[in-house]
C-alpha cells in the first residue's frame, strides 16, 4: 500500500513538473497536427442513455429532473443493433478520416468499462459490453483515427463543483463537493481511456464554459492535465471546446457550429490562432439524438460546408446521433453515403490542401495543394470571375473532365472565364501556378 502512494505521489509531481514548463509540442505531436489538418473530414458521435429519451443530450438538465431518476433508463439501454464494423465501414465510405465519440457527455454516463464509477455501459445496463473497445478495435482494423470527446462538467456526482448549468437537476448532496477527489476522478478516467483503448488521436474537452471565468472564476488545473495526457500518449493532440483562443497546451482550436471567424450561434467569436482548426457541426438541428428532429441539411449544404471550412483551412466534424438501439439514422447513412460519392471523385481538392490564395467570396472559396490551387465555385451569375492572384498561373482546367478554362492575365491577377454557374453543387477549376 506505501508502494502504490508513493508511485502515486512520484507520478503526479511528474506531471505537474511537466505543467510547469511552457509547452513546447514534440516532433510526435507536430507530426499528429499535420496529419490531423491533412484528414479535413471527421465524424462525431453523441451518443449515451440521454438516446433513450430522443430529446438530445442536454435532456436531463433541460427538463431539471432528478438525478436517479434519468439514471434508471441505465436499466433499459440495451442497444442490441450496434455494429462497430457497419458504423466504422459507413463513415469510412463517407470519406471521413476519424472518428470523435462522446465516451462520457455531462450526465456523467460513461460508455466504456470504467473502474471509477458503476455507472457505465457495461455495469449498468444489461446490454453489458464495452462499445467503446469495440469501436476501438475496428477503427484501428478499418484504418480510421479514433478520437475521444471527455465531459469536464457533470450534472450527476455529487463531488462535481456545481456550475451554471443544471441548477434545476436534483437529487445530487451538496455537502461531498470536492474538487480534488472529482479532478482525481477525471484523471484516472483520462488514464484508462489512454491506456486501454489504443492509439488515440485527440482528446476532445467539454464543459469548461460551465464555471463563467467572469461571474465563477475556477481554476481547471489544465495545464497538468494536458500534461497528462501527452505523458500517457505522446502523440494524442489536446482540443477543449471551452470558445475562447487556445490555452497552452491544447493542439487544435474548435469552432461549434460555425467556420473559423464566423459567429452565427454566439459561440465562436475568439480570434483564429495558427493551431490546426476544427468546426464541429450537427447533421440536423442536434448532437444527441432527437426523435422530432428530422430537419436534415441537404447533401449540397453538408458538401459546400465541408468545402467551405477547407476553404478556410479547417477540418469539418460532422455530427451524427445514433438511436437508442444503436443504429444511425437512416437519412444520416444516406447523407454520409452520398458525401462519400463526392469526395472519391473531388477528394484530392479536399484532403490535405490548405487554405486557397484567395480568401472566400460569395461564389464560393479556394483551396490549395503545391502548385494546384482550387477553385470552388457554387454559383456564379457573371461569365467571368475575376481572381486577385500574386502567383503566376500555368493553366486552368475543370477538374472533373480535364477540359481547358479560358483565362486572361490582368493587372493584379486573373480573369478567369467559367461561364455562369449553377445547378451544381460544386464546380472545381484546377489552377496550375508557378
Amino acid at each position: 500500500m506505501i508502494k502504490k502512494t508513493l508511485l502515486a505521489v512520484v507520478a503526479m509531481l511528474s506531471v505537474v513538473s511537466l505543467s510547469a514548463q511552457k509547452y513546447e509540442p514534440t516532433p510526435e505531436i507536430l507530426k499528429a497536427r499535420e496529419e490531423f489538418s491533412d484528414a479535413r473530414f471527421g465524424i462525431f458521435i453523441h451518443w449515451g442513455i440521454y438516446s433513450m429519451f430522443a430529446q438530445g443530450e442536454w435532456y436531463l438538465q433541460n427538463a431539471g429532473i432528478n438525478r436517479d431518476e434519468y439514471a434508471k433508463a441505465a436499466d433499459a439501454f440495451y442497444p442490441h443493433r450496434f455494429n462497430a464494423e457497419e458504423w466504422v465501414s459507413a463513415i469510412k465510405a463517407a470519406g471521413a478520416k476519424y472518428i470523435c465519440i462522446t465516451t462520457r457527455h455531462h450526465d456523467s454516463f460513461s460508455m466504456w468499462d470504467t473502474e471509477q464509477s458503476e455507472f457505465n455501459i457495461v455495469d449498468a445496463t444489461p446490454f453489458g459490453r464495452d462499445i467503446l473497445k469495440e469501436l476501438a478495435d475496428e477503427c484501428a482494423k478499418q484504418g480510421i483515427k479514433l478520437h475521444l470527446y471527455y465531459s469536464h462538467a457533470d450534472w450527476s456526482r455529487d463531488d462535481y463543483p456545481r456550475g451554471r448549468t443544471a441548477y434545476w437537476v436534483t437529487g445530487r448532496d451538496e455537502s461531498k463537493i470536492s474538487w480534488e477527489s472529482y479532478y482525481n476522478f477525471m484523471n484516472k478516467q483520462i488514464e484508462e481511456l489512454l491506456t486501454n483503448y489504443g492509439p488515440i488521436g485527440a482528446m476532445w474537452f467539454d464543459g469548461w464554459w460551465d464555471h463563467d471565468e467572469d461571474k465563477t472564476p475556477f481554476d481547471w488545473q489544465l495545464d497538468e492535465q494536458y500534461a497528462l495526457v501527452h505523458k500517457l500518449q505522446p502523440s494524442c493532440l489536446v482540443a477543449n471546446n471551452h470558445h475562447q483562443a487556445p490555452f497552452e497546451g491544447e493542439d487544435i482550436q474548435i469552432f461549434e457550429r460555425d467556420l473559423p471567424g464566423e459567429n452565427t450561434h454566439g459561440l465562436s467569436g475568439q480570434s483564429i490562432s495558427r493551431l490546426p482548426l476544427e468546426t464541429c457541426q450537427t447533421m440536423n438541428g442536434m448532437w444527441g439524438y432527437k426523435v422530432v428532429d428530422q430537419n436534415y441539411k441537404s447533401t449540397e449544404t453538408l458538401i459546400r460546408y465541408l468545402v467551405s471550412a477547407a476553404g478556410k483551412g479547417a477540418n469539418l466534424l460532422l455530427n451524427v446521433g445514433p438511436q437508442p438501439n444503436g443504429e444511425l439514422p437512416a437519412v444520416a447513412v444516406e447523407r454520409l453515403r452520398e458525401m462519400g460519392e463526392w469526395l472519391a471523385k473531388y477528394g484530392e481538392t479536399i484532403y490535405g490542401t490548405d487554405a486557397g490564395d484567395v480568401k472566400p467570396q460569395h461564389w464560393g472559396c479556394t483551396t490549395r495543394k503545391g502548385n494546384k490551387l482550387y477553385l470552388h465555385i457554387f454559383e456564379l451569375e457573371d461569365e467571368a470571375l475575376f481572381l486577385p492572384l500574386s502567383c503566376k498561373v500555368v493553366s486552368a482546367k475543370a477538374f472533373d473532365t480535364g477540359a481547358a478554362v479560358k483565362f486572361q492575365k490582368v493587372d493584379g491577377g486573373i480573369v478567369l472565364k467559367t461561364g455562369k454557374v449553377e445547378g451544381v453543387v460544386d464546380y472545381v477549376v484546377e489552377l496550375t501556378t508557378k
